[in-house]
């Protein structure tokens, strides 16, 4: 008896069904079904407000443009010590607890992304305060935004550990909140 050929058949080949070709959704289609989602709210969203959202669009005369506004944020600290340049950099939910009033600055930031998103937030926004580089890393608490973003002022102090010898008191690059 003969091995069976590798090599498959024409006419099996001519039954099996070529998938269709694919096809481009056009920007129309991609923008209406954005708007669709702007309109209707989050699955899940509560009568409270934790999970708002908004989605507006920069402008409706033919701009592409399309800017979300974040009216939540998350705040990464690091509990456990951590030496940056010879300093501790830890901070946890419970030293902004020891602070004054319970206010502090979050300064040290040095991610264009999230130097970026400090100047987004707004007076009142509320923020998760999250622990990271621990043994149980998550969300310890809930803050709130009580000043809007200015010039960070250890980018400018040569002795902290979050000095940038580039940016200028004319034209900070950083910012805090």
């Amino acid at each position: 008896m003969p091995w069976p050929s590798r090599k498959r058949d024409k006419g099996a080949v001519a039954d099996k069904k070529e998938p269709d070709a694919k096809i481009a959704k056009t920007e129309e289609e991609t923008s209406d079904k954005e708007e669709e989602k702007s309109t209707k709210p989050p699955a899940g969203s509560s009568k409270s407000g934790w999970k708002n959202w908004k989605k507006t669009k920069e402008s409706d005369s033919g701009g592409e443009d399309s800017k979300i506004t974040y009216c939540h944020w998350l705040l990464k600290s690091e509990p456990e010590s951590r030496l940056e340049k010879g300093v501790d950099v830890k901070f946890s939910i419970d030293d902004l607890k020891a602070q004054p009033n319970q206010t502090t600055c979050w300064d040290g930031v040095r991610n264009y992304q999230a130097r970026n998103f400090l100047r987004s937030m707004k007076l009142g926004q509320q923020a998760f305060f999250y622990h990271s580089n621990c043994k149980e890393p998550g969300i310890v608490g809930i803050v709130k935004i009580v000043k809007e973003a200015y010039p960070d002022h250890t980018q400018f102090d040569q002795k902290d550990p979050h000095y940038d010898s580039t940016s200028r008191k004319e034209n900070p690059k950083w910012s805090m909140v």
